[in-house]
């Protein structure tokens, strides 16, 4: 296999012409990744959506895909995204976990048990999600570079996003493409199997919950065992997206996903690491040593936005860069450590 070097790839906004090599990293997710639908309309409708989000009137529930691309082969390898508000279009769902405990003096007991309140906490929330990295690019740094091109761009836009932001990490899901979540609870209200309402969810949207879901708190000593263990635990392949989110200051607090029952993580916008450390400067005429630090670096604005990871000598206002960078003098450019 060829070394992944991470300096040889950028991330920039997704394109009408990406929509097939989007299409194929879909095909690899496995299912229940309700951002990447495998769909080659849904596609292209999201990056349309994309687009549109990216001019002067944004609308506040715009979505922003960005794409993995190498630098001279133009191969996509990934793909994240991120949504200005969540909720407005129509409720924003989530299980909120609380416990209850009841005690009889007469039998000298006393039960627990956790309940799900179905809620829109969320509502009005920007939201990062969408990140998937093809299998054999799990390597070198690119997630973390992915991932955090999100977060340089919300800096950039700070304007576009709430004061808030949630990820939604994917649930367990078996081989098969069953969800015990989902098999234990809500598919039992929507006679269809988790991988149908998955595609579902994909292409319309959730508002079929609304619709056919009982809003009554759910118990959790009344759903089978398989459920119950499942609860607020992520797919084994995000285990590294968590530990990434919880390395920008994302932290779990009892919210799950209503489909597969996967964790919810938020956290105050401005307090995501990469938010917080950014900074603006302008780019010096020399070039930067080839052991300066390695920096992630953003430059352009909106369709024009592209964030690399590269050696970064930086000095006040006034930052060095590789000439491979492709970022003359004189221009802006927004950075945070890597």
């Amino acid at each position: 296999m060829p070394e992944v070097r991470l300096t040889d790839w950028d991330v920039r906004m997704a394109r009408e012409d990406d929509v097939a090599a989007l299409l194929h990293l879909a095909s690899q997710t496995g299912g229940g990744f309700t951002n990447l639908p495998q769909d080659a309309w849904a596609l292209a409708a999201r990056v349309e959506r994309s687009r549109a989000s990216l001019g002067a009137d944004a609308p506040p529930d715009g979505l922003y895909m960005l794409v993995l691309v190498h630098r001279s082969t133009g191969r996509v390898g990934g793909t994240a995204a991120i949504f200005g508000a969540v909720g407005t279009s129509w409720p924003f769902y989530s299980y909120k976990i609380t416990t209850i405990a009841l005690h009889s003096r007469e039998l000298g007991r006393t039960f627990r048990t956790r309940v799900l309140h179905l809620v829109n906490d969320f509502d009005g929330a920007s939201e990062v999600g969408g990140l998937f990295l093809a299998p054999d690019l799990r390597t070198g740094g690119l997630g973390r570079l992915l991932a955090r091109a999100r977060y340089l761009f919300i800096a950039r836009h700070r304007a576009r996003f709430a004061g808030r932001c949630l990820a939604e990490l994917r649930g367990v899901i078996h081989p098969d493409g069953s969800s015990p979540f989902w098999d234990g609870l809500a598919g039992r209200f929507f006679g269809m199997d988790f991988a149908a309402a998955d595609r579902f969810n994909s292409v319309h949207g959730n508002q079929f919950i609304a619709d056919l879901m009982p809003k009554y708190p759910v118990y959790e000593a009344l759903l089978p065992d398989a459920a119950t263990a499942v609860i607020g635990v992520e797919h084994p392949e995000g285990r590294g997206a968590r530990r990434m989110l919880e390395a920008e200051g994302f932290r779990y607090n009892a919210y799950v996903d209503i489909f597969d029952g996967g964790p919810t993580l938020d956290v105050e916008t401005d307090r995501i690491r990469t938010v917080a450390e950014a900074r603006t400067c302008l780019v010096a005429a020399a070039a930067s040593p080839a052991d300066a630090p390695c920096a992630l670096v953003g430059t352009g604005r909106l369709a024009g936005f592209r964030v690399m990871a590269v050696p970064a000598a930086i000095d006040g206002d006034r930052v060095r860069l590789p000439a491979e960078a492709g970022v003359g003098a004189g221009e802006e450019v927004i950075h945070a450590p890597f």
